[in-house]
């Protein structure tokens, strides 16, 4: 019997696992400002966080004049992957973290990010936990709607054989956690002080569940959870 009083736990990427959306975003501006907006990075986070960037197309398109390309989109995920490869590092506590989760879960987890599935493979791998998620990995660009809509988490929760509603989500943007409560989970919000996350009041505002500001804390939150409609799992 699992020692978490869920069915699953899914887990979002980038902000959670991994330590990459400032990386990701230096990209970003560096390409936006050769198309002719100029952003610094904190205001580029500020709009794109959370966002898949072929979803803002119309956004980009607005402010430049240009119309958003497949071949633009590629050079951006080679530029943004060649950074990602050079300087990635993982959330402080996730490693440690998720192989709790994942011994106390007998496997029962699952990766739900918005961003690209080789993005997320490459990250996983960078900081050692690809072997906690082999085969539940799951790609908001691989269902028919990504972020703020459930799509990827229902993708994920059905691939797990379990009910989304009885699934918790780990989230650290208002984006993500949107998505988690529309499939039904409990979401958790994780906002530590640096920048790149949701505030914990924006977490709360959205109807995180509970809020926590150190990947440490996870394990022994998750376990100790208790709620009306999540009794423990029989």
């Amino acid at each position: 019997m699992s020692l978490i009083p869920f069915d699953a736990v899914l887990f979002d990427c980038d902000g959670v696992l991994v330590d990459s959306e400032r990386i990701t975003h230096v990209v970003l501006t560096q390409l936006l400002g050769e198309l002719g907006w100029s952003l610094s990075v904190d205001e580029t986070m500020r709009i794109f966080v959370g966002k898949a960037v072929k979803d803002e197309a119309a956004r980009i398109e607005a402010h430049t004049g240009f119309a958003i390309t497949d071949a633009w989109l590629e050079g951006f995920r080679a530029r943004r992957n060649e950074a990602l490869e050079r300087d990635l590092v993982e959330i402080p506590g996730a490693p440690a973290a998720v192989r709790a989760v994942h011994a106390a879960m007998n496997g029962r987890i699952a990766v739900a990010s918005g961003a690209d599935r080789l993005k997320v493979e490459l990250q996983l791998r960078k900081v050692d936990l690809i072997d906690c998620f082999e085969g539940h990995i799951y790609s908001g660009h691989e269902t028919p709607r990504s972020k703020p809509h459930p799509d990827v988490y229902l993708a994920a929760a059905d691939g797990l054989g379990v009910h989304a509603g009885r699934c918790a989500v780990i989230e650290d943007t208002v984006t993500g956690a949107r998505a988690g409560l529309a499939a039904g989970a409990t979401v958790f919000g994780y906002s530590p002080p640096e920048p790149g996350h949701s505030s914990a009041g924006a977490l709360r505002e959205a109807g995180v569940a509970h809020v926590f500001t150190d990947m440490a804390q996870l394990p022994a939150l998750l376990a100790g959870w208790t709620s009306p409609s999540h009794a423990p799992a029989r």
